[in-house]
């Protein structure tokens, strides 16, 4: 596949930060590209340095095989959607739309056809003439993502574009973003540090933290396994458990715990892990049960429940091991129903040996 985008070794500093550290990605052509990491960890200032508004410091980036590290914004098959859209309030939707091909001086009627199309595209026929203070939140970010590809820009860049939005609309913008990339064909590279957000929306995801990246891959491989417990516990959440190795035979480790039992955890056969690790269980691999023995499964821990929440479609219980740490299950709502526990109940929790992940408990620095 043909990469679209390429920053090679790219460095940029903000006074004595290093805001992004050496850091090198090849984005492909059409793909929806996510950079998630918390506060601080460089991804917006990567975007600003693709779409022209910074330089970097060292480095080169590359847009379809063109080197433009030093050309200015306007001179870049990019364009870029704001977090807090920066529509021309005084415009109608129609003219904010038209307002790029209108500085490029195209003919009125190419104007016109182009914008009815990416109005129809976006589903905001019939609102041509309404100013952005008569629309909706989720309507007006429409309107900016209308006029940002009405230019039809190789890559469009989006700052956290859905951050200003409610939950119930931000879900339901998500699909339209999904479904809008798919439809101009174009490569999305979003900036978020929204989880979920980036699971949902993304063909590759590239983790950062303090300028740097963490690991790039889908999102069921940055899920299922991470790279790091640092990974591990920004991409969904995640039960944890220090340990020692103990042994490995078969690709089957077991780790043992200073208080709780020890556990089994698949790990490669050809590199497995030695000394001080960190086990990992996502909280809807946990199977909560009366039962200290339940056949198929490989681990099982003493605990007492802790909490109880009811969300929707599943319960989630909090329970307190032996040793005070608190672990999370997500337990399906007809499960639930089946077999409740109430707060203070002895109870085990049980996975499967295949379910866990083990980490190196210090991960050299990335």
């Amino acid at each position: 596949m043909n990469e679209s985008v390429v920053l090679d070794k790219i460095v940029k500093t903000h006074g004595l930060v290093k805001a992004v550290d050496h850091v090198s990605l090849s984005i492909r052509s059409g793909e929806f590209f996510s950079l998630l990491g918390p506060s601080g960890s460089g991804k917006t200032t990567i975007l600003r340095l693709i779409a022209g508004l910074d330089h970097p410091d060292q480095g080169d980036i590359i847009i379809q095989q063109r080197v433009v590290t030093l050309d200015p914004p306007h001179k870049r098959p990019v364009n870029m959607v704001f977090q807090h859209y920066a529509l021309f309030p005084h415009l109608s939707v129609f003219e904010n739309v038209a307002f790029g091909l209108h500085m490029k001086k195209e003919r009125q009627t190419n104007i016109q056809n182009a914008v009815s199309h990416m109005l129809a595209l976006v589903r905001l026929q019939g609102k041509e003439k309404r100013l952005p203070s008569q629309l909706s939140g989720g309507e007006q970010q429409r309107v900016a993502l209308a006029r940002a590809l009405v230019n039809r820009p190789v890559v469009l860049l989006l700052d956290e574009p859905l951050a200003a939005l409610d939950q119930q609309l931000r879900q339901e913008m998500q699909g339209e973003l999904k479904r809008l990339q798919r439809e101009v064909e174009a490569t999305f590279i979003c900036v978020t540090h929204q989880q979920d957000e980036a699971l949902m929306l993304s063909d590759r995801i590239a983790v950062m933290q303090g300028g740097k990246v963490l690991q790039v891959g889908t999102p069921q491989e940055i899920y299922d396994h991470p790279v790091s417990s640092i990974v591990a516990q920004f991409i969904g959440l995640s039960n944890t458990l220090s340990g020692t190795i103990a042994s490995c035979e078969g690709g089957v480790c077991r780790v043992d715990h200073e208080v709780l039992s020890s556990v089994l955890v698949m790990c490669s056969p050809h590199d497995p892990p030695q000394g001080a690790v960190t086990v990992m269980v996502r909280p809807e691999r946990v199977h909560v049960s009366s039962d200290m023995s339940i056949n198929g499964y490989d681990n099982m821990l003493s605990a007492v429940v802790h909490h109880v929440a009811f969300s929707g479609n599943e319960v989630v219980y909090h329970v307190r091991l032996r040793d005070k740490a608190i672990w999370m299950a997500r337990v399906p709502i007809a499960e639930a129903q089946a077999s409740s526990f109430a707060i203070g109940q002895p109870v085990y929790v049980h996975w499967r040996a295949m379910e866990g992940l083990v980490l190196p408990a210090h991960p050299a620095s990335c």
